[in-house]
């Protein structure tokens, strides 16, 4: 039978409509007690020690579920959506019994059917408190990330998510997460080798909300990725290690890249997020490898396909969020000083010039803001929305103006007349840096105009005209 991601919709016969009508119903739905007691039962007989005592002969059999059991159970699945029917499950103990499929069942189905109806529940804030109170539960439901089939890896992800959205609880998962060492071999191992993109979104969005969550857990996965081969002697114990939590995580990036916009933005982040500790940044440059990995799939991103001379301006809006994470990755590995290949500056710096100025010109159409505001009744709303939207602009200004300011810092005669001649520095791309970045990062201007005094003075000159202030310091 094809395996549904969604539960089928619910159906119910005559006589389950009749119970309902007297006074069966849970909560104020339409839903039967009686039926989802009958449902239970059954799951319950399913793992009790009678049917556990199987022969190897009942093994295969084991593995598939029952159509009729599958369709009611499916049922429940939907039906938990509900709040009503979820406090109704966690009164009954429901999660107690999922626990006991979880923990002897061998039915994928079954196992990733009990974990996506435990996700409903905990979308309710009391029921999510319980469930991460249980122990033991924990413990069942964090093996199931160890699970080898993808739905349940896929709801149990989802699980997880929603359990550390919830800030009464979700210190209680980082904890046990982070006391369980084979998770991060478990994630690890999904993220370099699934290549199923619902699964790889969800477990990236895990990992991203525990770094953001936890910037101790973000050290102990890079050191636990350090690994130091066993016939490699001693004295040469300097050779760097090999990082895997980079590796990974690019490989995830890669396989999402075409498929998921969102799950790009999230992998990004998390590499964001790792070079905002300097072990991260190390994981990332000190490995030839990996920084190398790492540079050109993200100078790919920015160079070929975010931001583009033939995309609108607007297209900025949808993009901010991750660029904000690609430049910021990239500026962290430009300024590490690594001395690689693929940083010599001439092959790097005009493309990456190229598509700072573009973002940057692109966000002055952005932050324009219409003349005829929205009714009284929904300028709240609109106020609310676009002082969002302006803060995530501000933060991808404030990284572009940073890394443009490094790059400048660093430009040659050679690459300036280079820039001149191929037009990555005209005199509109050279004059909205200068609008962006002054006055913060006046000294990085002034000698970057030293430099175009040398290589073409009308140009500069012409270009002090338009910044009087420049002029006069100089």
């Amino acid at each position: 039978m094809d395996r549904n991601p969604s539960p089928p919709p619910l159906s119910r016969d005559g006589d389950e409509e009749e119970e309902a009508a007297g006074g069966d119903c849970i909560g104020s739905t339409v839903y039967s007690k009686h039926w989802l007691f009958g449902v239970l039962s059954g799951l319950i007989q399913i793992v009790s020690p009678e049917n556990s005592k199987s022969s190897s002969d009942d093994e295969e059999q084991q593995m598939e579920l029952d159509e009729e059991m599958e369709n009611e159970i499916c049922r429940v699945w939907d039906m938990s959506m509900d709040e009503d029917v979820a406090l109704f499950l966690q009164e009954f103990n429901a999660p107690d019994i999922f626990m006991g499929v979880l923990a002897k069942s061998k039915c994928p189905r079954l196992r990733e059917i009990c974990v996506g109806i435990l996700g409903n529940m905990a979308c309710f804030q009391e029921i999510c408190v319980s469930i991460s109170s249980d122990k033991n539960l924990g413990q069942v439901l964090l093996y199931c990330l160890c699970d080898s089939d993808p739905p349940t890896l896929l709801e149990t992800s989802r699980l997880l998510l929603t359990c550390l959205s919830q800030t009464e609880v979700a210190i209680v998962w980082v904890e046990r997460i982070r006391e369980h060492p084979a998770i991060y071999d478990s994630i690890c191992f999904i993220m370099s080798s699934s290549t199923n993109v619902d699964l790889l979104v969800k477990v990236g969005e895990v990992v991203d909300k525990l770094f953001d969550l936890d910037e101790k857990l973000i050290l102990e996965w890079i050191r636990n990725g350090a690994v130091q081969p066993l016939d490699q002697p001693q004295e040469d114990s300097e050779q760097q290690p090999v990082f895997r939590i980079v590796p990974c995580v690019l490989e995830a990036a890669k396989q999402v890249r075409s498929e998921n916009p969102e799950g790009l933005d999230v992998y990004m982040h998390i590499l964001q997020l790792l070079t905002t500790v300097d072990d991260g940044i190390q994981a990332i440059v000190q490995c030839p490898d990996t920084g190398k990995d790492t540079w050109n799939l993200l100078f790919d991103l920015v160079c070929h396909e975010f931001c583009q001379s033939d995309d609108p301006p607007v297209i900025l809006q949808e993009q901010k969020t991750v660029l904000a994470s690609v430049f910021s990755v990239l500026s962290a590995i430009y300024a590490s000083q690594a001395e690689q290949e693929y940083l010599k500056t001439g092959k790097v710096d005009l493309p990456l010039i190229d598509s700072l100025i573009r973002v940057l010109q692109n966000m002055k159409h952005c932050q324009k803001k219409p003349e005829n505001s929205a009714e009284s009744n929904t300028e709240e709303t609109k106020k609310s929305d676009l002082t969002q939207d302006d803060f995530h602009l501000k933060i991808l200004k404030d990284i572009s103006c940073e890394f443009l300011s490094n790059i400048f810092q660093v430009l040659t005669k050679e690459t300036v007349a280079q820039g001149l001649k191929e037009g990555q520095l005209s005199k509109q791309k050279c004059s909205c840096a200068f609008e962006n970045l002054l006055p913060l990062y006046n000294p990085v201007v002034e000698d970057f105009l030293k430099i175009l005094r040398e290589v073409d003075k009308t140009f500069a000159g012409n270009l002090e005209e338009s910044f009087p202030s420049l002029k006069v310091q100089t």
